[in-house]
C-alpha cells in the first residue's frame, strides 16, 4: 500500500501512474513492424516496449542510463518498479522511504519533520553544571520531554518536545513523577547516561502545499489552531483545529510569538510541513512553566538530517 505525505501528492502520483499506464497500453498494442535493412531510425521492438522514444545512445552515442545518471546526477536517479509505480527519487528517500511524493519528496521540511513513533537508545552526558538539558512532565502514567535547552546534551544528541523517556539507565519510568525523574538525573553519573525513548508518541505531521496567494489554509492563536480555511490545503489533508504547533518544517517553535511563526510558515517554501499535538496534552505538559523560558531555552535549532 502506498503512503503519501499529502494529499496532493496522492493525486499527482495517480495522474503519473494513470498516463504512464496509457502509454503502456498504447505501446502494447502497436502492430509489429519488420524493420528495414538499413533502418533509418532504431526499430521498436516489443522488449522496449515501455520505451517511446529512441535510446539516445543510438543516434549521438549519448546515452543517460541509469548507471550514468546514478554516477553523475544522483538526484535524478529513481527506484526501479512496474510501468505502473511512481517512487521517491532514491538519493532523497532517507526518512521518507517507502513513501511516494512526486511533489514533496525534495522538501527538507518533509524529512526533518518525519515522526517515527519508533524506539530508540541515546547515550547523554552532563555539561558543566551538571545538566543534561531537559524537564519532563509526566502524562498517563508516562514520562515525556517538555523542554530541551538550546545547546545542551540533550539537544545534541537530538531529544526533542514530546518524545517519551521510557528507560534512564535501565530504570523503568512507568508511573515516575516529573520530580522522581529529575532527581533520577541529577544522581546520575556525569557519562553514560542511557536513556530509551519513544519518538514523539503523541505528535503526527501534516504536510501541506502553499496556493497561488502562498496560503495553505488556517490561522492559529497563541500557537494554537483555531480555524480552517475551506477548500485549502490545510483542510484537505486532514488539519485538525484544537491542536497546538510544535514544529514548522521540522523546528521547534514552541514559545515563539504568532508573528515568529508566521515568518516561518513565510519562509519555509511552497512545501510546509508542521507537527501538531492535541491542545489538552500541550496545555497539560507546559503548565508548569512559564512563556518566557520556552521562548528563551528552549531548542530551536533547525535539526540536521
Amino acid at each position: 500500500m502506498s503512503l503519501y505525505p499529502s494529499l496532493e501528492d496522492m493525486k499527482v502520483d495517480h495522474m503519473m501512474k494513470a498516463q504512464l499506464h496509457a502509454e503502456y497500453q498504447y505501446a502494447a498494442q502497436l502492430p509489429k513492424v519488420e524493420a528495414p535493412a538499413e533502418p533509418s531510425a532504431p526499430s521498436y521492438t516489443a522488449a522496449s516496449s515501455v520505451q517511446l522514444y529512441p535510446f539516445l545512445g543510438d543516434y549521438m552515442g549519448l546515452e543517460l542510463s541509469e548507471e550514468i545518471i546514478a554516477q553523475n546526477m544522483p538526484e535524478y536517479a529513481v527506484a526501479t518498479r512496474p510501468p505502473m509505480g511512481i517512487e521517491v527519487p532514491t538519493a532523497q528517500s532517507g526518512p521518507l522511504y517507502g513513501m511516494v511524493a512526486p511533489l514533496s519528496g525534495q522538501s527538507l521540511g518533509l524529512q526533518r519533520a518525519q515522526v517515527t513513533n519508533g524506539i530508540r537508545e541515546l547515550i547523554l552526558c552532563k555539561d558543566k553544571d551538571g545538566k543534561v538539558g531537559i524537564r519532563v512532565h509526566s502524562v498517563n502514567n508516562g514520562v515525556f520531554v517538555c523542554l530541551v535547552s538550546n545547546g545542551s546534551p540533550a539537544a545534541l544528541v537530538g531529544l526533542r518536545f514530546g518524545d517519551q523517556i521510557l528507560e534512564i539507565n535501565g530504570v523503568s519510568l512507568a508511573g515516575y513523577s516529573m520530580d522522581k525523574v529529575h532527581t533520577l538525573l541529577r544522581k546520575a553519573p556525569v557519562n553514560g547516561i542511557k536513556i530509551v525513548i519513544r519518538d514523539r508518541p503523541f505528535e503526527r505531521t501534516i504536510t501541506m502545499h502553499k496556493d497561488s496567494h502562498g496560503h495553505i489554509g488556517f490561522q492559529f492563536k497563541n500557537g494554537k489552531i483555531i480555524a480552517l480555511v475551506k477548500d485549502s490545503s490545510a483542510a484537505r489533508n486532514g488539519l485538525l483545529t484544537d491542536h497546538q504547533i510544535l514544529e514548522v518544517n521540522g523546528k521547534n517553535v514552541v514559545g515563539l510569538k504568532d508573528k515568529e511563526i508566521t515568518t516561518e510558515i513565510d519562509n519555509g517554501g511552497d512545501v510546509i510541513t508542521i507537527t501538531v499535538i492535541p491542545s489538552y496534552i500541550y496545555d497539560h505538559m507546559i503548565k508548569k512553566m512559564s512563556g518566557s523560558l520556552l521562548k528563551t531555552s528552549m531548542d530551536h535549532s533547525v535539526p540536521n538530517l
